[in-house]
């Protein structure tokens, strides 16, 4: 696997890189830890738009140094320097709220390989992902309380989807960072990898799904994703809306073909 490169930059924000069907997108102010400003959201709301093109096949989002994303650049969002209070809901209508709903409404999966330190809106936009890997050196902090403020970027919502509102409750009120193993006890990472190992395993696995059978694979992030939202009965009739689809598929007609002819499936997508 190649790392991203100059070649592949949509600023000097983000990098990207195209391979083999998938695409890794690369946040890179590392002397900041990834925090973000206007220009990284232009840059990254620019790649997104490459990684939503039918060519891309999976997404694999990380961080350059030793943090994976610090959320907020402050100094940009200083009252003192502003002349008054910024406008936060603002900030979230129009920039980290449609970045995590991208995200969750992308029809491929989305990997995170969370490398170092997600705190803030950057561990947030982590958990609008499909698939969270760790460095087991990484840490989680929902720092929001220590400025007076409520988790963002959807962080109540999917801290009290995954954790339960009372864990969510007692995160979120006391800023605690979490270890990557306790993130992963706590159903927040699926795996959690050595550093030198991360982004090589996390890459393996994008590439992996690329090549699966991605229309169903869209599909199950969609079903998943309306779970609790509409009640059983509801729930049972889009599934079986979906298998419908999905039974009258290329992917579902080349799956089931490979498996009986005992050979590798080549799947479309289709």
């Amino acid at each position: 696997f190649v790392e991203p490169t100059l070649e592949g930059r949509m600023s000097d924000t983000i990098l990207t890189q195209h391979t083999d069907g998938w695409m890794q997108i690369t946040l890179n102010r590392p002397d900041r830890l990834n925090a973000f400003n206007d220009e990284m959201h232009a840059a990254l709301s620019a790649a997104l738009s490459e990684a939503e093109k039918p060519e891309v096949r999976a997404l694999l989002l990380t961080g350059a140094g030793r943090g994976f994303c610090a959320g907020q650049d402050l100094e940009g969002r200083d009252p003192r320097r502003l002349g008054g209070p910024p406008d936060l809901g603002h900030t979230l209508s129009t920039l980290y709220n449609p970045l995590v709903q991208r995200l969750r409404a992308l029809a491929k999966p989305v990997v995170c390989a969370v490398n170092g330190v997600a705190a803030g809106a950057g561990a947030n936009i982590v958990f609008g992902c499909d698939i969270v890997l760790a460095a087991t050196t990484a840490k989680f902090v929902q720092s929001f309380a220590k400025v007076g403020l409520i988790p963002d970027a959807g962080g109540t919502y999917h801290l009290a989807q995954i954790l339960g509102p009372l864990r969510a409750k007692a995160w979120a009120m006391t800023a605690a960072p979490i270890t990557a193993q306790t993130a992963q006890d706590w159903g927040l990472v699926w795996q959690c990898f050595e550093p030198g190992a991360l982004l090589e395993a996390a890459q393996q696995m994008t590439a992996d799904l690329a090549k699966g059978a991605t229309l169903g694979l869209a599909q199950t992030k969609h079903a998943i994703h309306k779970a609790g939202q509409i009640d059983l009965e509801a729930h049972m009739a889009l599934e079986a809306e979906i298998q419908r689809a999905c039974g009258q598929s290329a992917d579902y007609l080349e799956g089931v073909t490979a498996f009986l002819d005992k050979r590798p499936a080549k799947y479309s997508g289709s």
